[in-house]
């Protein structure tokens, strides 16, 4: 009974994730391994792939400060409506991205609140890196937020408390006591804000205007190859992003289980 439960989970397991992802190089592997080295090396797709690269970084950077101080406020400190903020964070999470991709349209565009004042000053936001960028932000910054704020909960008090009793200030008990002890919650919050910035498809294809060489990400490059009927290139892409993303899920997997590990030594004594 248990043996035919494992074997049914396994299948289920594989139709889902391993199949798909083998068809992924079957499709571009298909006319041999030349034909993949030769879509990868079109300088669109080049770009596509650098670009995506490239708003992953930043995405990743600004939520790195935006998003743990977010957390530090919702986590450390007592502020009026602090569950109803709390609740705010998590919203992103719940709406389609094409629809966060629509309402900065809407905001940005020239009728938009912030978009009259834009086009007033001559300012480009929208079909550019900046407008890009907010919709990435505004998609990933939970995953910084829960990762930073489920670290911050697992602080101990009297480490900060210790190091003010021997003179630290503020600021160095911040760096050198806060910082590493949170480590883990700001590479997990990183590595996931990174990962799905480079897939993010729905928002991005609101705001960037796929202008080819300029604003098209992987993955609406990979949807501009499909709707051509280049199978085989828009596998090609596919196939890389994938392996990127697994690379970047092993790293999270290294740096939560060092943690993992450093937490169950600290029980163990």
């Amino acid at each position: 009974m248990a043996s035919s439960l494992i074997s049914i989970i396994i299948l289920i397991f594989a139709i889902l994730i391993i199949f798909p992802l083998g068809q992924l190089y079957t499709y571009a592997s298909k006319e041999g391994l030349g034909i993949f080295f030769d879509r990868f090396m079109v300088p669109e797709a080049r770009s596509a792939i650098w670009f995506t690269i490239e708003m992953g970084l930043a995405t990743t950077g600004v939520n790195l400060f935006v998003g743990t101080a977010l957390a530090f406020v919702l986590y450390k400190s007592d502020i009026p409506f602090k569950r109803f903020l709390d609740a705010l964070v998590d919203i992103p999470l719940a709406i389609p991205t094409i629809v966060i991709g629509f309402a900065l349209l809407l905001l940005y565009g020239p009728e938009g609140w912030i978009g009259q004042f834009l086009q007033s000053s001559n300012i480009q936001i929208l079909f550019s890196f900046p407008g890009i960028l907010l919709a990435h932000i505004f998609f990933t910054i939970p995953f910084m937020v829960r990762n930073v704020g489920t670290a911050l909960e697992g602080l101990d008090p009297n480490l900060e408390r210790a190091s003010k009793t021997l003179g630290a200030s503020a600021i160095q008990t911040f760096i050198f006591v806060t910082l590493p002890a949170i480590k883990t919650g700001l590479i997990a919050g990183s590595v996931l804000t990174f990962s799905k910035s480079i897939g993010e498809f729905g928002a991005t294809l609101m705001v960037s205007g796929n202008l080819i060489g300029k604003t098209q990400t992987g993955p609406l490059y990979i949807f501009s190859r499909f709707n051509t009927g280049d199978i085989e290139g828009a596998s090609a892409i596919a196939l890389i992003l994938a392996v990127f993303s697994f690379v970047v899920l092993f790293v999270l997997k290294y740096a939560t289980s060092d943690r993992k590990e450093a937490v169950n030594l600290e029980q163990a004594h």
